[in-house]
């Protein structure tokens, strides 16, 4: 799938560049540092998708969105507040990422492209994937906390919750500790599965019996299993929705 940036900060684009090096679906056909420059770009690569910086000198990017009635390819903006996500919905865009870009919520971006699109990986390239440490819900894993030790598949582990430097695992009746922090563990999971709901939990998505609306603009989450409850902050209540709607 080919790709275009459009970003005023060349070191933004540098950095988006260098993690969608993780995705070799993704061929980063050109870049510009501008909507003038980005319109001609567009018409001469007829690109898949935009990364689409939302504040740029000029005309803005959910501006140009709105007024260019050329081919226009899906759209993922870019930027550092989350205070354009609606607007950007409200023009069909087909995700908001926030500055500085999580890889894990990149990897969203993109599987949402690929359905969109209907792309399927290759063989070839989901043993790139696995290559780079990138594990899926079925894959297996080994633990050991004290004297026990477990092996058990992913799509097993219903809640990741940090203590400190540990993570704590929720799976069966189990609660093991590792030494790993959340962020670590965020970014090797897979995140069709597995959604990062605050700064201190992680669920997966398959475990999950009951959303409540929750305060200031949040949600609260029950998951099968043993019942806990889990907040999802407002922040990723946005993402929450937009990943799980139709």
């Amino acid at each position: 799938m080919k790709a275009i940036i459009i970003d005023d900060e060349r070191l933004a684009r540098t950095e988006l560049k260098h993690l969608l090096e993780n995705f070799p679906q993704i061929e980063v056909v050109a870049e510009a540092s501008n909507t003038t420059e980005g319109e001609q770009l567009i018409e001469e690569h007829q690109p898949d998708v935009i990364f689409l910086d939302v504040q740029m000198p000029g005309k803005t990017g959910l501006e140009w969105v709105e007024e260019y009635d050329g081919f226009m390819p899906e759209v993922i903006f870019t930027t550092a507040y989350n205070e354009f996500a609606l607007k950007a919905f409200e023009v069909n865009a087909l995700d908001y990422l926030l500055k500085p870009i999580e890889l894990s919520r990149l990897s969203e971006a993109i599987y949402k492209l690929e359905k969109r699109l209907g792309f399927q990986k290759s063989q070839h390239e989901i043993s790139e994937l696995r290559q780079k440490n990138y594990l899926t819900a079925q894959d297996q894993i080994f633990i050991k906390d004290g004297e026990k030790c477990w092996f058990v598949r992913l799509e097993k582990v219903r809640l990741c919750e940090s203590m400190g430097n540990y993570v704590r695992l929720f799976f069966d009746d189990q609660k093991p500790l590792v030494l790993k922090s959340l962020n670590a563990l965020e970014e090797r999971l897979d995140p069709k599965v597995f959604f990062r709901a605050n700064r201190k939990h992680i669920i997966n998505l398959n475990f999950i019996d009951k959303i409540e609306p929750w305060f200031s603009g949040g949600l609260q989450v029950t998951l099968i299993g043993k019942g806990e409850k889990i907040e999802i902050s407002r922040r990723q209540s946005i993402r929450f929705k937009e990943l799980l709607s139709l």
